[in-house]
């Protein structure tokens, strides 16, 4: 497999835009397979725009290394080229003294360069300093170039040509970026916006962010490697001949890729609608309820009764159904919304969601599952970010007893109704041995 990291020195640097800029040009001349590295849902979104291919998510904290690997090599496999862009700093991770966590981590496990992306804004010297301090902070990743980004104009790129030639003769200027208030992404309150109409997603702009920098001089950056993967499924094979509804549209889009695949494999047909746009629950015999941001459009789904009604049926009648973050919001029996407006919602739980104007994450979680846990087994690992509360007393069932992160209430987290389960925790399928086997268990 050939390919690249697309790294930063930092949060804020340009990675997404000059990613997805790159992916959608070279997807003109080759077939690109795009991953993110760490718990991001809207950066995948804007890869598999800019490529035509669903993109994943690496996480060496969620996933060990034989599982990263041939998930790498699986999804690359009829790819001429994978590109995968890094989480926050190239060294950021999971603790302050371990790479585990961070695109370092994932670079020198598939053996892959790196290309920095440096916002140089300001700077000219100390350019070079960054790029060299990078450089020999791990000398087991190879920065083998970099993409110098927020450039002012022409004196200020004259004298970074000058820094780069007297300091990184050896690095390779893959181009320069010039400062861009009109081709960049825009942001609300969980990250970028998010893009569930692939055809309408605005990467052509990105694509003129990017139109400097030299496509060859990344490709013989690919080329330079050719790592060896493994190729199978790694996910469990088993036939549920089941239908499983999964609602996907602006407020419900955070599902990692690899999930969707993981019950595909199973034998559940992922049976997508929009609730948001007042379409039906398909006839299903489970549900998966992902996040994004129902509480924009809660008063949307709190009219579609149809939605509501058939998802709390449903857990009345015992099927299996997880929600996750903004699942299980919804899942609760009301959602106030951030004007003070309470939502009428499923009611499995009953208890109501509340929007707060403070953040917590995204965290890594570390939880064990507990014998009521319908659904999962044994210790699980997975991330969590919180934009609300639930009004939850601590005397409900829980299906998680959280040693890291925040959970629900008083490190309980998962709300159980009989086979339905309410998290904030978003979990990767692949953090698991088999992921599915709890919606399959509870059909048979």
């Amino acid at each position: 497999m050939k390919g690249f990291v697309i790294a930063g020195t930092g949060s804020g640097v340009g990675k997404t835009s000059v990613t997805t800029g790159i992916m959608s040009l070279l997807s003109k001349r080759y077939k690109v397979q795009g991953f993110k590295v760490g718990p991001d849902f809207i950066d995948p979104m804007y890869h598999s725009a800019a490529t035509g291919r669903p993109a994943g998510n690496l996480d060496s904290f969620l996933m060990d290394d034989d599982t990263l690997r041939n998930l790498v090599g699986y999804a690359s496999d009829d790819a001429d080229v994978c590109v995968i862009e890094g989480v926050r700093g190239l060294y950021e991770g999971f603790s302050g003294d371990s790479d585990i966590g961070s695109t370092a981590y994932i670079a020198k496990l598939l053996d892959l360069p790196v290309v920095l992306v440096v916002d140089a804004g300001s700077l000219t010297r100390s350019t070079a300093a960054i790029i060299n301090g990078f450089r020999s902070f791990d000398p087991d990743v190879r920065i083998a170039g970099v993409i110098l980004n927020k450039v002012s104009g022409a004196q200020h790129s004259d004298k970074l040509d000058v820094a780069m030639s007297a300091y990184c003769q050896d690095v390779k200027v893959v181009g320069k970026i010039r400062k861009d208030r009109e081709n960049t992404l825009g942001q609300r309150h969980l990250g970028l916006n998010t893009i569930v109409d692939a055809e309408h997603s605005g990467v052509e702009t990105l694509e003129r962010l990017v139109d400097t920098l030299d496509l060859d001089i990344l490709m013989d950056i690919a080329e330079s490697t050719d790592s060896d993967l493994p190729t199978s499924s790694p996910y469990v094979k088993r036939d549920a001949m089941a239908d499983i509804a999964v609602p996907f549209d602006d407020a419900y889009c955070f599902y990692y890729r690899e999930n969707l695949e993981c019950l595909e494999a199973s034998g559940f047909r992922v049976r997508k609608f929009s609730p948001v746009a007042g379409e039906r629950l398909p006839d299903a015999d489970a549900v998966y309820l992902g996040g994004g941001y129902p509480e924009l459009h809660a008063a949307e789904i709190s009219e579609n009764r149809d939605f509501l009604d058939g998802v709390r049926n449903m857990a009345q009648e015992g099927c299996p159904i997880l929600g996750e973050c903004g699942g299980l919001m919804s899942l609760c029996s009301g959602m106030v919304d951030k004007s003070g407006t309470r939502h009428d919602m499923i009611g499995a739980f009953g208890c109501d969601s509340v929007f707060v104007n403070k953040r917590h994450g995204p965290t890594y979680v570390m939880a064990d599952a507990t014998p009521d846990n319908p659904l999962f087994e044994g210790g699980i690992r997975a991330h969590e970010y919180h934009y609300s509360e639930v009004t939850a007393s601590g005397n409900e069932r829980f299906g998680f007893d959280v040693k890291r992160g925040l959970g629900i209430v008083d490190k309980k987290d998962g709300l159980i109704f009989k086979n339905t389960v309410g998290t904030y925790m978003h979990q990767h399928a692949l953090s698991t041995k088999d992921w599915a086997e709890g919606f399959y268990r509870r059909l048979i």
